[in-house]
């Protein structure tokens, strides 16, 4: 195995006090802050989640600072974990770092063993290979989290897919299936029957043009989840110009004709230097 190469910077050593600043707060505030003391890895838990939305909310915003903090509230929250399993006598902030050290040796094996990857392609497929190897999953799927939101699901179980060769050889190919899917969804809405009794083959077909439309994204170098948070941004920033210019004439949306709101909607996607 290759040596690793060890860094000259001159500013490792702050690097290292600042890190070790955060270890004695930490072990400051469990030992005399009664909220810090109560907490658990199961309390932590929702609030890691929500931190880390705060965390892709600032990035999508571009806002530097702002990732700035949000990394230093994750980055606090990794080391709350690892004083819990400290104090529990399972792993300390030591295991943790050296374990994801281990790992990254052993997945990288162009670059710290004799392997060879010249596209990232291949450093994918080789990822997936040796992490399927350690895990010991009955199936490639087995290490997506269940509980991920379903669009990011649905990108993480396409790219394992595809990183054993199960995937479209081109985007024409894909596409088609997202007509074809749009295609049956279709069928089952012209159908002469009740909507609630068809509603569940509904949902299926509905389901399905999703899952398709982002396995496109993939193929098209396209961030779906990234893409529909920017039109979401985009919608939020129209609605508001509409509410504003009613509230301008004193009305409400009562008050108003879906002509006369659609109006506003267009002079909104006029305004200049919009998302």
């Amino acid at each position: 195995m290759k040596n690793i190469i060890k860094t000259t910077d001159p500013q490792r050593a702050e690097k290292l006090q600042a890190f070790d600043r955060l270890l004695t707060i930490m072990d400051e505030l469990r030992e005399n802050c009664p909220w810090d003391k109560k907490q658990t890895m199961e309390s932590l838990r929702h609030l890691t989640i929500e931190e880390t939305y705060e965390l892709a909310d600032a990035i999508l915003e571009g806002d530097m600072e702002e990732i700035k903090k949000e990394l230093g509230d994750i980055m606090l929250h990794l080391v709350f974990y690892s004083k819990i399993g400290s104090e529990k006598e399972v792993f300390d902030v030591a295991d943790v770092l050296n374990s994801i050290c281990d790992k990254l040796i052993h997945r990288h094996p162009h670059i710290y063993g004799n392997e060879k990857a010249e596209d990232e392609e291949t450093v994918k497929k080789n990822w997936e290979k040796l992490k399927l190897k350690e895990k010991g999953n009955l199936s490639v799927l087995g290490g997506v989290p269940k509980s991920l939101p379903a669009v990011i699901k649905a990108m993480r179980i396409q790219e394992k897919a595809s990183g054993v060769g199960f995937d479209w050889e081109n985007k024409e190919q894909v596409w088609q299936k997202v007509e074809e899917e749009i295609d049956e969804l279709k069928e089952e809405l012209g159908k002469e029957k009740q909507y609630l009794e068809n509603k569940e083959k509904i949902m299926d077909e509905f389901g399905d043009i999703l899952f398709s439309l982002i396995n496109y994204s993939r193929f098209i170098e396209v961030n779906p989840e990234e893409a529909l948070e920017r039109t979401n941004k985009k919608f939020i920033k129209r609605f508001q110009f509409i509410e504003e210019q009613i509230s301008k004439k004193g009305k409400s949306f009562g008050q108003m004709s879906l002509a006369e709101m659609d109006k506003y909607w267009n002079k909104a996607k006029e305004q200049k230097n919009e998302d």
